[in-house]
């Protein structure tokens, strides 16, 4: 298992210099940065898209990419290396791939007409086919697209019409082809350049989808016109609001016949058009900077489904029949925005898909970096900042908690190579560029403010800031200078290489590292496994022996320098690794840029494991902090010798009280990842009654204790209404009503038939002038009218649905509305809101003034919904790999068991035990239960006398304490060592215990005893025959074998491997694999349960036992199991749902009797780690459990070849200790 973990990703940008870089099928969309593409699929349970998958083979930039129409698993690339890749998206990984495409494949598409073909061309054609599989395989050339006049920018086939193609030329003109037609070579240039040789590029260019022969074309200056392939001629030529509008893509919306968008590529305008009208019907400016690229989702996300009761439609009128009212229209009645949903790629990068119906972004990347990241710093003042330096001539600010860009330079500066932070908390950054020299950017002020030029047009490779003088910058060129000038530009040194170079790092180019004493002057060490030249190398600040380096072959290599170890190798990035930081603050968290355009986040803290549990079991500062001297002594375990760990020891003895509570609130902080756990301690202080005001400033920004939201908030809302707001958008004119209707409206209420005219102006669509006399009827009327009107905007998903719901009272429905969409958030502060009593119902009263409540008046308690909100959002967060702040949702509504589980389900043990022992009795029973899976990962790591510290921890520890002695393979005076400290008898005194207590008949005493002795393996009979005779009755239950099995389970390994006891421990690795099933159905670990069913029927099948337990009854109880449960684990695009058998249900029914509840509620589910969906570059395992591609960390049995999913691992060993290969090792994933 990698030591190193993920935890963050900065996903690239979109690039802007090709044509073709951005697709989408179905509830898939993927675009593309210079050496990798980005897959985002749309998870149906919350409404969102998340990133699925990083295609990385192309070494050189991407130049198209291009989804199958017939098959939406298959996307073709093509890159400057003249290279085409075919991708299975589903298994992420090539299929096919084209090595020589004779030129750079300018343009790329699947041939509509077939399904294994795909068509290229680059610069004058010609136009290549390549069929990918059958009798034609192989590379063919279009028979007549070649011999062009002037350079392709792009070619689209025809969706409908076999064969038929246009090509749009540099030179303005466009050539179409369709088999049994006349050749058309450049025709249809725009009027203007007629007679010219001026050049007009083709822009953009899409087949209208209902039409064989019209066609949507858009050139670089004199924009877009629809032509007829056919006839040749312009049908119409688009206007534009002012001469500068210039478009560079636009895009067909499918569910409205006639209707296109653009995209403007100078400021970020989505323009709304229909063929009919020459102006846009709508426009939206979406961002600052231009388009690069545009496409329309061909089916709309999938919603879930919010179901209310329509009125029935009336079948005769009367003066009080409800109106069915028609749907809300856009401003504009004849041109209604379609339910359309734009992928948009901007020129800054920038990402998102853009809901048009809705006026909003589903999905919103801002920023990202189109090119290699060279450098990376966190800044001085704020371990949170991160800065960072790219190819593309800009320098970025992270956040990286919420891994978004906060701030970006100018740009324009070709390559930043390097970068520094201005020291302390003057929020500049200086840059090192190709040729323009150097240059200090004001980060707030967002503009360069002083820019250095010694070194001419030379390249500087490096910059430093000294962070002991301010007003000192260094730099080092390739013209073989390092300058050191003052920030006012005085120039006070000048050295040439190689001489000394102040305040700048050099790595050689060579596959090593060397470590030299510069004492000595002497190199004391050679760390040999990079297999191309190191470019990033990094000290840890805290453990003095460990070196991080960083190589041109992709890899990440953490070193143990005291005698050159490996200690674990990162294969994620995608290309070169260039730079490597951590932040003193936060000395286990790294930050690594690539070539491949991306920055990722690094956990180190499992490297440093025992000492991270010596804390948590209050072992003496000397096994926890040390010198350097001593923690470079070969083979010493790892011992904190950095400042940062200093002022924490520091801090805590000036402490008189409360001394454990901040020392594990302190060490937690400076150990664990960004991710939340800031925000998980804030929110302990706040269970623990500490002083609001104390809280951090940044608290309001995360997830806070539920009674502070309203408060929070609504300080919030008043901080806004003092901001001017402009509201964007808007349509054009307002819908015409029928006069008739009206005109009786008018009658109606002149008679004083005041509910009668409000039906009728609910079927115009004025349900404002309804609402606004029908309390003239009744309150009651009102109230019901207010709720038809929120049902239809909850059935149409609109936003102005709220304000009506929180005028009736309707917390639920707004609530379920919140939910149905993924707007968990809003949920949670509604509900909050709703218990503290701002948001009431009307009172509606009776005729004679009396009030006639109707259960909205009275004040509700909505505790159930609160806590189900915040569970669900919990999910949501802990489904994205965010443990931690699940956990916080579950602590700011005092959920504390909740909280603790999740973190135990994310494996995150030691924050679950530093929480768990500061809140104390509340999440008793599952602390316990981490510091139980912490002693396990301690006998992993054979600090055998920390796991025991460990588990007396935990009250009535006894028989936890017997497992860890029963497993320890010391010698005889070890073993009564460690007894001795577990007080426990010696070996031969328990194996005196044993045999009386096996001559009395106590069998659970025996095997106790028995396993504590000097021959455990004396325990095995006695324990397996006690399983037997319970599996043989009718009414045995999974906790009646349970104990004895686990019991059974700590035997020594080598024991066990004894030929003598090899049936013995077949018996026992198949009851512990059926058990283990039966476990894995209590928690609802269901990704594992058929792979228990089959590794227990596969030992069956091998293994000569006689057990109580056939193949066929596992065979029976697995379908049973599959039936009943598919309802609920199956997803809405699964085949239909087939009702289970009567003998099913009846299979079913005893399991369940058998399995019982699993006591710690919080436990139930599938464990889900940090980094779980977190795309990886590196080679593509599959699990041997399930045959499927793991997602996330990788876990690797004891053969060193077969590998499960970490998560897998984690619930396995929950619930069987033994390896899934069948072996007889344990499994420790921990």
């Amino acid at each position: 298992m990698s030591q190193v973990k993920q935890v963050g990703l900065l996903a690239a940008g979109c690039q802007p210099w090709n044509k073709d870089v951005c697709v989408a099928s179905g509830d898939r969309f993927a675009y593309c940065a210079t050496l990798a593409i980005y897959v985002y699929q749309l998870d149906h349970r919350y409404n969102e898209f998340k990133l699925y998958a990083i295609m990385s083979e192309h070494k050189k930039t991407i130049t198209a990419i291009s989804w199958c129409p017939h098959n939406p698993d298959m996307f073709a690339s093509a890159s400057a290396d003249n290279l085409i890749i075919i991708w299975n998206v589903a298994e992420q990984k090539v299929i096919a791939r084209l090595d020589n495409t004779k030129g750079i494949p300018a343009s790329l598409s699947w041939c509509w007409n077939s399904g294994e073909a795909v068509a290229f061309v680059s610069h004058r054609g010609p136009l290549y086919i390549w069929t990918i599989s059958g009798a034609d395989c192989g590379v063919a050339v279009h028979k007549e697209a070649h011999s062009f006049l002037s350079d392709i920018c792009l070619f689209r086939w025809h969706p409908r019409k076999k064969g038929k193609v246009v090509f749009g030329h540099t030179d303005g003109s466009l050539s179409i082809f369709q088999p049994g037609a006349k050749s058309q070579k450049h025709v249809l240039r725009p009027e203007s350049l007629e007679g010219t040789d001026e050049e007009d590029p083709i822009t953009a260019l899409e087949w209208d989808p209902l039409s064989t022969d019209y066609l949507l074309v858009a050139n670089l200056h004199n924009g877009i016109r629809l032509v007829d392939s056919e006839s040749l001629s312009c049908i119409t030529t688009f206007s534009f609001p002012s001469a500068a509008a210039s478009v560079q893509c636009l895009a067909w919306v499918p569910s409205a016949p006639g209707m296109f968008i653009t995209g403007d590529s100078q400021v970020g305008v989505l323009r709304v058009w229909n063929v009919s009208r020459t102006t846009p019907i709508d426009n939206f400016k979406l961002k600052k900077t231009g388009f690069h690229a545009l496409h329309v989702l061909s089916s709309s996300p999938k919603k879930k489904c919010y179901s209310t009761h329509s009125p029935s439609k009336n079948h005769h009128t009367s003066s009080t029949s409800e109106a069915i009212p028609p749907p809300t229209l856009s401003q504009n009645q004849a041109f209604s925005l379609p339910p359309g949903h734009a992928v948009c790629c901007f020129m800054d990068g920038g990402v998102g898909l853009y809901d048009m119906g809705e006026k909003k972004w589903n999905f919103l990347r801002d920023l990202g970096h189109v090119e290699t990241i060279f450098d990376c710093k966190f800044k001085p003042d704020d371990p949170n900042l991160l800065a960072t330096a790219s190819f593309d001539g800009t320098i970025k600010v992270w956040d990286i908690n919420t891994l978004t860009a906060v701030y970006t330079s100018p740009g324009n500066e070709g390559v930043i190579y390097s970068l520094s932070w201005a020291p302390g908390d003057l929020n500049c950054i200086a840059g090192a560029t190709s040729r323009n020299g150097a240059f200090i950017w004001d980060v707030k002020k967002g503009k360069t403010v002083t820019r250095f030029n010694e070194h001419g047009k030379n390249g500087i490779f490096c910059i430093a800031w000294s962070h002991k003088d301010s007003k000192r910058i260094a730099t080092c060129s390739g013209d073989g200078f390092c300058i050191i000038r003052t920030i006012d530009g005085k120039l006070l040194h000048k050295y040439k290489h190689p001489a000394a170079v102040f305040g700048c790092d050099w790595s050689q180019n060579n596959n090593t590292v060397r470590i030299w004493d510069y004492t000595q002057d002497a190199c004391i060490n050679i760390l040999s496994g990079h297999k191309a030249p190191v470019r990033g190398l990094m000290w840890n600040t805290e453990v003095p022996y460990l070196l991080i380096s960083g190589s041109w072959d992709y890899t990440i290599r953490v070193w143990d320098t005291r005698d050159g170890t490996c200690l674990d190798t990162v294969y994620d990035h995608g290309a070169d690794v260039y730079g490597l930081t951590c932040h003193p603050n936060r000395p286990f968290t790294m930050a690594s840029c690539s070539r491949d355009s991306t920055v990722r986040l690094w956990s180190l803290t499992p490297l440093i494991s025992p000492l991270q549990i010596n804390i948590l079991a209050e072992q003496q500062w000397e096994e926890i902090i040390g010198n350097t001297d001593r923690a470079m002594s070969p083979g010493a375990p790892p011992l904190l010798c950095g400042k940062v760990s200093r002022d924490i020891k520091q801090e805590l003895d000036k402490l008189t009280s409360n001394v454990r509570i901040k020392k594990l609130r302190w060490f937690s902080e400076c150990l664990s990842p960004p991710g939340g756990s800031k925000n998980l301690w804030d929110l302990v202080a706040v269970l623990k009654d500490q002083d609001d005001s104390l809280l951090p400033q940044n608290y309001c920004k995360g997830i806070m204790h539920i009674k502070h939201l309203v408060r929070f908030k609504t300080s919030k809302a008043q901080e806004l209404t003092t901001v001017k707001m402009s509201k964007f958008g808007g349509g054009i004119g307002a819908p015409t009503k029928e006069e008739r209707l009206k005109e009786a409206a008018g009658i109606h209420l002149r008679l004083g038939q005041i509910q009668r005219y409000c039906e009728l102006m609910v079927e115009l669509g004025e349900w404002d002038k309804a609402l606004s006399v029908a309390p003239g009827v009744s309150m009651k009327y009102w109230k019901k009218l207010m709720q038809r009107r929120a049902d239809q905007l909850i059935q149409e998903g609109n936003d102005e649905v709220i304000p009506y719901c929180i005028a009736t009272g309707d917390v639920r429905k707004l609530v379920s509305f919140f939910t149905s969409r993924g707007q968990l958030n809003e949920a949670l502060l509604v509900t909050q809101a709703a218990s503290e009593g701002n948001i009431q119902g009307p009172q509606i009263s009776a005729l004679n003034g009396a009030a006639c409540g109707d259960g909205n008046n009275k004040s509700e308690d909505y505790d159930d919904l609160l806590h189900r909100v915040s569970k669900e959002l919990a999910e949501w967060y802990f489904q994205d790999g965010r443990a931690v702040l699940a956990a916080c949702c579950h602590l700011a509504v005092n959920d504390i068991e909740l909280a603790i589980s999740n973190l135990v389900r994310g494996n995150e043990l030691e924050l679950a035990v530093c929480v768990g022992t500061v809140l104390g009795d509340s999440a008793m029973p599952v602390t316990n239960y981490a510091l139980e899976l912490l002693a396990r990962k301690c006998m992993a790591t054979t600090t055998w006398d920390l796991a025991a510290d460990l588990l007396t921890m935990i009250p009535d520890s006894e028989l936890l304490l017997v497992k860890l002695c029963a497993f320890y393979p010391g010698s005889t005076a070890e073993v009564n060592d460690l007894h001795e400290k577990c007080h426990l008898p010696t070996c031969e005194e328990c194996l005196q215990i044993a045999e009386t207590s096996q001559s009395e008949g106590e069998t659970f005493q025996a095997v106790k005893y028995y396993l504590l002795s000097p021959v455990p393996e004396k325990a095995l009979p006695i324990g397996l025959l006690y399983v037997k005779e319970q599996l043989s009755s009718s009414d045995w239950t999974l906790d009646s074998v349970y104990g004895i099995l686990d019991l059974l389970s700590y035997i020594r390994t080598d024991r066990l491997m004894l030929h003598k006891c090899s049936e013995f421990r077949n018996e026992l690795l198949i009851f512990c694999g059926y058990i283990a099933t039966l476990l894995a159905m209590r928690r609802q670990y269901n990704s594992i349960v058929p792979a228990l069913y089959e590794y227990t029927s596969q030992l069956l099948k091998r293994r000569e036992v006689t057990v109580p337990i056939r193949i066929e009854q596992l065979s029976a109880e697995l379908d049973g199991w599959r039936a009943c449960t598919q309802s609920t684990s199956k997803s809405l695009e699964d085949l239909p749902y087939m009702p289970p058998s009567e003998s099913q249900r009846e299979v079913y029914s005893i399991l369940l009797n058998r399995i019982k509840e699993e006591p710690i509620k919080g436990l139930i589910g599938p464990d889900y780690v940090t980094g779980s969906n977190l795309p990886s570059h590196s080679d593509v395992h599959t699990s041997c459990l399930t045959g499927l591609r793991i997602q996330g960390p990788v876990y690797f049995l004891e053969d060193g070849r077969s590998a499960i999913s970490l998560n897998d691992a984690l619930m396995w060993a929950k619930v069987n200790p033994f390896s899934p290969l069948g072996t007889g090792m344990r499994l420790n994933p921990f």
